[in-house]
């Protein structure tokens, strides 16, 4: 091979590499994972529901299809605020490496994969869900985040919505269990969000994004939102336990994380500095990772 054809195969393999890359950044794939992840666990929580690899590639193949079908609508739709803040103006649109119609083409595209398979290999009423969440993200929730901080609140459904998504892929049905695991994640999402907004005030500001539930800004009032909603966790936390979805040893475990929340929450609310923030949303990652494994680690299972 010559060197002109060897640098010409080294320029298509960067180019695709970096086409690669950027299409990752398009669907936020460490969002999405963790999205996808929430949803395959509750898919497993499901009374009688077997660990399977075909179903849990499939499941985790959707999710991420129409999670990412989602991240890339409100990237294109988003593009000039990304490009305004700094933890986001490289991403592909905002920074010109990828035009909004690309964006949008490739969310038609995998989001209609991404149900097709919902409804095909496991159910319809799972599929309708998904749909539903994409839409209420990207066209309800996304545009509302300039509008009024109840952007957050809207968005807490899409956000809780893969749990009671991977329940209903496995039961096919809207009971006790699927809203129960919903809640969790829902109510989880306030501490979580607000913490985020707190460490990047400075940046969602200068987009005109309207997320923290007090006009100005990092208040105690935000600090004791946070307080208010990490306290409201335990109760629903200890639901699994008894609806016999998971076993005692789960429900201690969901007890000490959510006192967790509530403490470095509290401590939020004493301190009022950026440290404390970031403090409490780090510890809502690792929350959402210990609880939901403990649920599936500790699961009822039922003939």
């Amino acid at each position: 091979m010559n060197k002109e054809a060897h640098g010409f195969t080294g320029s298509a393999s960067f180019a695709v590499a970096s086409k690669v890359k950027d299409y990752f950044q398009l669907i936020k794939f460490t969002l999405s994972f963790m999205v996808v992840f929430s949803c395959v666990v509750c898919y497993l929580l499901a009374p009688n529901i077997k660990f399977d690899l075909s179903s849990v590639l499939l499941l985790f193949t959707a999710g991420m299809l129409i999670t990412g079908s989602a991240n890339a609508i409100n990237q294109a739709v988003e593009k000039d605020t990304d490009a305004l803040m700094k933890r986001t103006a490289t991403r592909p649109v905002a920074s010109g490496r990828m035009t909004a119609n690309e964006a949008f083409t490739f969310a038609i595209i995998t989001g209609i994969i991404g149900v097709m398979i919902m409804w095909y290999w496991f159910n319809f009423a799972s599929a309708m869900i998904g749909l539903f969440s994409l839409f209420l993200y990207a066209f309800i929730y996304t545009p509302l985040k300039k509008i009024n901080s109840v952007a957050v609140l809207v968005g807490a459904f899409p956000g809780a919505l893969p749990c009671l998504i991977g329940w209903v892929a496995g039961t096919n049905e809207f009971n006790a269990g699927g809203w129960i695991l919903f809640g969790i994640q829902f109510l989880w999402q306030f501490p979580h969000f607000w913490a985020i907004a707190w460490v990047a005030h400075k940046d969602y500001s200068k987009a005109g994004f309207k997320l923290l539930p007090s006009n100005k800004g990092p208040t105690k009032f935000t600090a004791a939102q946070t307080v208010i909603y990490s306290m409201l966790m335990i109760p629903v936390g200890m639901l699994p336990y008894y609806f016999k979805i998971s076993s005692i040893t789960s429900m201690w475990i969901l007890l000490v994380c959510n006192l967790w929340m509530v403490f470095v929450s509290v401590m939020l609310f004493v301190k009022m500095d950026v440290a404390a923030a970031r403090k409490v949303m780090f510890s809502s990652y690792f929350y959402l990772m210990i609880v939901l494994l403990a649920l599936l680690f500790d699961k009822v299972h039922q003939i």
